[in-house]
């Protein structure tokens, strides 16, 4: 309500239909006739479901459709002006509506009962860690934890801190410097060419991961502080070794949250090969939706579908190539070069990702094919945003981010800590908190660089 006080009344509007919606579901459950009572429980779930998307739509998507409508009704030289709405997006739209859309679902499931206490409901929804940004938490994970008894706990208090303190490195220390020479190059790409563009993109991938990353375990931190657990939304994603994979450790909520309630629905992968490549290209899409009403999301969401669609169709040959070339899969080489592959595929996604429209993102690729690699003798890249000192520090902090991840995959990082001697704690928490103040980019001689998913 500091922000803007209109819009708390619609985060108040979707917590009341999705409240009231679960006490009703549960009035229904009680109907002996269960052909009647599930009939009534779907049109309850359909209201619930056109309420809250007709909202998000209105706020998110209204002038993108209206604005696609005029290009569709000119090409067929139909002059029509369509009026458009200035709408300012409201803060975590996306993510309250499908947490409390999540509810809804839960009790029409019967995962879990309707939550008679308003006020629980409420906190539900509005659970103020994660509330803008994520994680998405599922009714079943998040709604009886605020029935417990909460105590201070040092431990508890302390990894919660920490959670929070690797977050604060992430995005000031290494995502928002990262993202100076990513918008200097993004917001201009006629003037950039080959390997500045390669290195923009790559700079992108990392601070998107590091700048949602960051948010996501400060929130878990704090809630950690207070004594909630909420769900972890990345594990290790660069690493991965397929697309595939790669959703399953990226924005994990929000893939759960797809795969749960629209993947599934749809069949999954209980029907027919083309039934369930139609089925993921629907998913991603309406990812790439979620993320923003514009085609360049819509592409980006594609892209991924599609990644996962042809990994599927060439498995078979990938499988007699291995074979023919009796290529080790288990060796160290072979899971670096899937890793690499991987990782190349999404940062070509990423473009279209961080492109301020589709016309850019095809002027950034076209002007990325240019061979240019004297870039890296002649101090070009130190001219993109970055001086030759913070582009050090960019490239040790994404260093630093592939290494913690490594050793994450492996151990807890924080459990590891606790076992250490409190001199060596202390030095490492002191040399990190004395990085920020030092190396942090802040203060007023900067430009503020909000979090990345805040305006989702």
């Amino acid at each position: 309500m500091c922000w803007n006080p209109k819009y708390a009344i619609l985060l108040g509007i979707s917590t009341i239909i999705t409240y009231i919606s679960g006490l009703l579901i549960g009035k229904v459950n009680i109907i002996k006739n269960v052909h009647r009572a599930t009939r009534l429980k779907k049109i309850i779930v359909f209201a619930s479901f056109a309420s809250n998307l007709g909202i998000l739509f209105t706020f998110k998507y209204l002038n993108f459709f209206l604005s696609s409508l005029n290009t569709v009704l000119l090409k067929f030289h139909i002059l029509l002006t369509i009026p458009t709405f200035d709408f300012l997006l409201p803060a975590g739209i996306s993510f309250y509506t499908f947490q409390a859309l999540s509810y809804t679902m839960d009790v029409y499931r019967g995962d879990i009962k309707p939550v008679k206490n308003l006020g629980k409901y409420a906190l539900f929804v509005s659970f103020f860690p994660q509330l803008v940004a994520g994680p998405i938490e599922k009714s079943k994970d998040l709604l009886y934890q605020f029935n417990e008894k909460h105590y201070f706990d040092y431990d508890r208090v302390k990894n919660g801190l920490l959670l929070m303190l690797w977050g604060f490195v992430q995005k000031v220390l290494i995502a928002d410097r990262l993202a100076l020479l990513v918008n200097t190059v993004y917001d201009n790409p006629k003037n950039y060419k080959g390997f500045e563009i390669i290195i923009a993109t790559v700079f992108f991938a990392f601070q998107i991961y590091c700048d949602f990353s960051s948010y996501s375990d400060i929130a878990r931190g704090s809630a950690e502080v207070m004594g909630f657990r909420l769900s972890k939304n990345f594990e290790n994603p660069y690493f991965s070794k397929s697309i595939k994979e790669f959703w399953r450790r990226w924005h994990i909520t929000l893939s759960g949250w797809f795969k749960d309630y629209l993947y599934f629905p749809l069949g999954g992968n209980r029907c027919s090969k083309l039934r369930n490549y139609f089925n993921i290209m629907v998913v991603f899409i309406a990812s790439g939706l979620w993320h923003g009403a514009a085609i360049n999301f819509v592409i980006w969401g594609g892209l991924h579908g599609i990644y996962q669609v042809l990994g599927d169709l060439f498995k078979p040959v990938k499988e007699k190539l291995i074979s023919i070339f009796k290529i080790k899969t288990d060796v160290l080489a072979y899971k670096v070069f899937q890793a690499l592959t991987t990782f190349i595929l999404v940062d070509f996604a990423w473009i279209f990702f961080r492109s301020g429209s589709f016309t850019y993102a095809k002027i950034t690729i076209k002007n990325m094919m240019t061979f240019n690699p004297w870039v890296f003798t002649d101090g070009s890249i130190f001219k993109l945003g970055l001086d030759e000192k913070d582009f050090l520090i960019s490239v040790i902090g994404i260093v630093i981010v592939l290494a913690i991840n490594a050793i994450q995959s492996c151990k807890s990082l924080r459990l590891e800590l606790a076992k250490q001697n409190l001199i060596f704690k202390w030095s490492l928490y002191l040399v990190t908190i004395t990085s920020i103040l030092v190396f942090g980019m802040y203060g007023p001689t900067f430009d503020v660089q909000k979090f990345i998913y805040f305006q989702f």
